[in-house]
């Protein structure tokens, strides 16, 4: 019936001086999305990834495409 349909809202960030990654844990697996500072090398994070549809998501909410990057 869909009355009560998730509404998915564009948020912006920095695209000068910061670019999406994800950080995740060499000991647990653990990922997290967030955004580096290109000039600090400082990340924001924004969100812990648990699946694809997260990452998906993700990418959705800040209107990325192609790869993120991965830290460890």
């Amino acid at each position: 019936m869909g009355l009560f349909k998730k509404k998915t809202v564009i948020k912006t960030y920095d695209k000068e001086n910061k670019k999406p990654v994800i950080k995740a844990s060499i000991c647990n697996g653990e990922q997290v999305a967030g955004f580096k500072d290109i000039h600090t090398g400082k990340i924001e994070e924004v969100m812990l990834i648990k699946s694809q549809a997260d990452l998906d998501w993700f990418k959705k909410m800040y209107g990325i495409d192609g790869e993120i990057e991965k830290e460890y």
